[in-house]
């Protein structure tokens, strides 16, 4: 069971950029939230799941945010116990700094879809050990712990996946559900006005309502107590039916441009 009380977090929760936010800690598995370098409406979120002495990086960010995110990531573990990062899509703002992450620990896996991965060496190009998570939909940790991973196909990228952990039923949605809202908090505590900012970024970004609603079926039998975007707010339990609600009725990309 969760000794983190979310909602409490959410309504006590003032941003400082000094030390990383605990969300789940039960038996040894911890989630955090690592915080943003930026005060922007397009901040990046990056989480870091630890199972006893070992932790897996949720995408890492930009080369900007290298330094922050491992100041951050040193304040739980040393960087050396980061034993795999997971790409959920090959965006800059989630992705560019893989790399980097590969120097800290250059036995680090990468978790990500054939789509993304063949897309790094732009980045920069770095011997690293890739793991598809089509070929490879779960990951355990050595203590049995598992990461899922869902398929969430042009939503928006064609390789785009999300990840669930099995502990704590948290969801690492990636782009999905993700919002710019420039009058940021940790947590959703008004839906109906938390829509207004998803739609900034989820009309224009995903592909169709169609690749939305197939997600929502991939995943409406797990689950969830919280869904953790890429950018925005912390959906937690108390709204995540209608986080599902909203993606299975989302009209965006392809519905809007052809409308015939």
């Amino acid at each position: 069971m969760n000794s983190i009380n979310l909602a409490e977090l959410g309504k006590k929760f003032r941003e400082d950029f000094r030390e990383p936010t605990l969300l789940f800690e039960d038996t040894g598995h911890r989630i955090f939230w690592l915080g943003v370098p930026e005060a922007s409406a397009f901040r990046s979120n990056s989480y870091l799941i630890v199972d006893h002495d070992e932790a897996v990086l949720v995408d890492p960010g930009g080369n900007v945010a290298f330094e922050f995110v491992r100041n951050r990531v040193t304040q739980v573990i040393p960087g050396s116990h980061v034993i795999a990062q997971i790409l959920s899509h090959p965006d800059p703002d989630a992705a560019a700094s893989f790399a980097s992450w590969i120097e800290v620990n250059p036995q680090m896996k990468v978790l990500t879809s054939f789509h993304t991965n063949t897309l790094l060496c732009h980045f920069r190009d770095v011997p690293y050990e890739h793991m598809d998570v089509r070929e490879h939909p779960e990951f355990r940790f050595t203590s049995g712990k598992i990461l899922r991973f869902i398929p969430s196909p042009f939503l928006h990228a064609p390789g785009a996946f999300a990840t669930w952990d099995a502990s704590s039923g948290y969801l690492f949605s990636g782009d999905v559900w993700a919002a710019l809202d420039m009058e940021w908090t940790l947590l959703v505590d008004d839906f109906a006005k938390h829509e207004l900012k998803l739609n900034l970024f989820q009309i224009e970004s995903m592909a169709s309502g169609k690749a939305a609603r197939g997600f929502v079926e991939r995943i409406r039998q797990l689950e969830l107590n919280a869904i953790l975007p890429q950018h925005g707010r912390i959906i937690p339990r108390e709204f995540v039916p209608r986080a599902l609600d909203y993606l299975s009725r989302l009209k965006c990309g392809l519905d809007i441009l052809y409308t015939d």
